[in-house]
């Protein structure tokens, strides 16, 4: 009987390898999420916080450490899903909320819930062209 010798290199190169890859892919990934952003706009402090793949999420502005202004929210196809209202941390005015059946409309004054409009959307569509 003839006795070979393996050459095991070859297996131990490829774990190496393999392991290398994942690595590299792993970093990219990580690598492409973004962290929440805050920029100074005068008296205001604009807010953007990011999806995991890095496109906005929502986005709107501190005053003093408090919600004010508008603050947009997106889904992660980039359409809006909210627009809110906010005066010095409070829920204020007209807010808006989209979803695959209607459009609510919300109405607050100082933080309080005034009325609530449902707006459903038409299954059909007539065009006068």
């Amino acid at each position: 009987m003839c006795k070979q010798n393996v050459n095991y290199q070859k297996p131990k190169i490829m774990k190496k390898a393999i392991l290398l890859a994942i690595l590299f892919i792993s970093a990219i990934g990580f690598s492409q999420e973004k962290e929440t952003t805050f920029e100074r706009d005068g008296d205001l402090v604009k807010a953007t916080y990011y999806f995991d793949n890095g496109d906005v999420k929502v986005q709107g502005f501190f005053k003093d450490k408090k919600l004010t202004g508008t603050w947009t929210s997106f889904d992660k196809q980039g359409k809006k899903t909210q627009i809110a209202q906010y005066k010095a941390g409070k829920k204020v005015g007209k807010w808006f909320v989209w979803n695959k059946e209607s459009l609510k409309e919300i109405s607050y004054d100082n933080n309080t819930l005034v009325s609530v409009n449902d707006w459903k959307y038409e299954s059909s569509l007539a065009f006068n062209k």
